[in-house]
Parts: structure tokens; C-alpha cells; sequence
């Protein structure tokens, strides 16, 4: 966290990671209206997709 801006860079970081991905799942039809998401971290990434009631 930078002192100057704040959690800015934070946002800008999760708006990336987590929105442009779920934003493609929901294009795909891989996520639906009224789906539960879950975000997942795996390594040096992220699975997002949706919730199957399952844990890791």
C-alpha cells in the first residue's frame, strides 16, 4: 500500500484479477444469473468460476 494513494492500486489490482475474469465467465455461460461465485487462489493465480458447494 502506497501512502500517496492509498488502496487504489489494491482496487485497481482486484478489479483486474477477479472482475475481468468473472466478467468472462459470465460471457461464456460458465457463470449464471443468481450462480454463487467462488474465488479461488492457486499458485501464482486465480480460478474463478462457479460456487459447486464443494471445498478445496
Amino acid at each position: 500500500m502506497d501512502p500517496a494513494y492509498g488502496a487504489r492500486p489494491l482496487r485497481r489490482l482486484v478489479q483486474t484479477a477477479i472482475g475481468d475474469r468473472l466478467a468472462k465467465e459470465i460471457l461464456s455461460g460458465e457463470v449464471k444469473d443468481g450462480d454463487t461465485v467462488r474465488v479461488d487462489a492457486f499458485g501464482d493465480g486465480l480460478i474463478v468460476g462457479p460456487a459447486t458447494g464443494k471445498t478445496l
